[in-house]
């Protein structure tokens, strides 16, 4: 489960950004004993947020950020900025030293086997700036480093000194020096993973490196970044997105009746799926039954665009309950009614589980402060000049009461920000 997040230089994001999933301290949170889980580590953490905000906003890049950090950890290439990745308030000049592309990104967590982590990385044009891994068993208790990497210098020799328009060999002639600090305990693993950081051709971050080496807290930290965080971006429709991917672990979990549960969300009628193991989210079979007890059969390609795209979101709804995974979806209720927008919502916060779902969202009917605390509402914006985004919650307003407010006409005045018209 995540706790905090923060990331900075990324696409249209410039400032640090910071994200939170901590549930309030005071006893406001007594009013939604459902809406977040106590956890053996002494903190309590949200099962749900809802994120807000006008078009182009900014939403999607907030959860391509995850994306792009997950990846760092799934791929063996060295982590560096690129061009594409950095804002481009900071990208004014073609040649990368030029060029603002230091980007941060820090994770806080909760694994299953009951440890927080605190990672921290920084990158440039060049590769690694910084990286940190520390850990705990306890909320109030200090963390203790696994490992901290630090780069002291680096050398770069340009082949285009006299094109400054090309900049593809830029990094051929790349050497970077780093310090690398473990806990004494540590010293034979330091030795192995300091030839290795230091190598001319180092491949990798130094977590996963660590990992490899058999450090217990780094592959707990990487197993979770790697089979727990899961950033779905909604570049296209997602069941055609969830078709293309042809995940096997797909089909497991579309075979259990849970999902099928689920799935009936949507309607009632459905009493039972024929999956189709080549394309199950195309040529399953979707039964329902009438009122009068007969029953008929429609391929899913052939269902309503609302019934296919739940069909594949409800997938990752089931990991959230039944796997405790923590998903970032971007507009799941895109094609969605309230109603059943709600009701997801509800068997998410209804359920015990140590899962997370983080939604962006169009839909101001989310802005209700009878089904969410206020730091389960976040807000995306960009700013009119520099088209730079921002996030923020609503618990960042203290004027707003739980009792008097009625969020949905403040936002769209313009008063809380988030929309086109501010």
């Amino acid at each position: 489960m995540i706790l905090n997040y923060k990331f900075e230089n990324f696409m249209s994001f410039r400032e640090n950004v910071e994200f939170s999933m901590q549930a309030p301290k005071s006893k406001v949170k007594n009013r939604f004993p459902n809406n977040y889980v106590s956890s053996e580590t002494g903190v309590d953490l949200l099962k749900t947020a809802v994120i807000v905000g006008e078009n182009a906003g900014g939403k999607s890049n907030f959860v391509n950020s995850l994306s792009y950090f997950q990846s760092l950890f799934l791929g063996t290439e060295f982590p560096k900025s690129y061009r594409s990745m950095i804002n481009t308030n900071n990208n004014r000049d073609f040649c990368p030293k030029n060029n603002g592309t230091t980007q941060a990104f820090e994770i806080e967590i909760l694994t299953p086997k009951n440890f927080l982590y605190l990672y921290h990385l920084e990158i440039d044009f060049a590769g690694i700036i910084k990286e940190e891994l520390k850990f705990t068993n306890k909320i109030k208790s200090k963390y203790e480093i696994v490992f901290s990497l630090e780069r002291e210098n680096y050398t770069l020799g340009c082949e285009n000194k006299k094109d400054y328009n090309d900049c593809s060999n830029c990094n051929t002639q790349l050497k970077s020096n780093y310090l690398l600090k473990m806990p004494e305990s540590a010293h034979k693993m330091q030795d192995a993973l300091g030839q290795v950081v230091n190598a001319d051709h180092s491949l990798g971050l130094t977590v996963t490196k660590l990992a490899l080496l058999g450090d217990k807290h780094a592959i707990d930290f990487t197993n979770w970044v790697k089979n727990d965080l899961c950033p779905e971006t909604n570049i296209i429709n997602y069941d055609l997105y969830k078709s293309l991917k042809s995940e096997e672990d797909d089909l497991r979990i579309l075979h259990d009746a849970k999902y099928l549960d689920i799935f009936r969300m949507i309607d009632s009628s459905i009493i039972d799926l024929k999956i189709d193991a080549e394309k199950p989210f195309s040529k399953t079979t979707i039964i329902r039954q009438k009122r009068d007890g007969d029953t008929f059969s429609r391929e899913l390609a052939q269902d309503s665009s609302g019934v296919r795209e739940f069909f594949a979101w409800a997938v990752q709804i089931f990991r959230v309950v039944y796997e405790n995974k923590t998903v970032f979806a971007d507009e799941m209720d895109r094609v969605l009614n309230p109603v059943l927008s709600d009701r997801v919502i509800s068997f998410i916060c209804g359920t015990k589980h140590y899962g997370q779902f983080i939604f962006t969202t169009h839909n101001v009917l989310h802005l209700d402060l009878k089904n969410y605390m206020k730091e389960q509402i976040y807000f995306i914006t960009k700013d009119t000049e520099t088209l730079d985004s921002e996030l923020y919650s609503l618990a960042d307003f203290p004027e707003i009461r739980y009792e008097t407010t009625k969020i949905y006409e403040f936002y769209m005045k313009g008063i809380l920000g988030g929309t086109a018209i501010e």
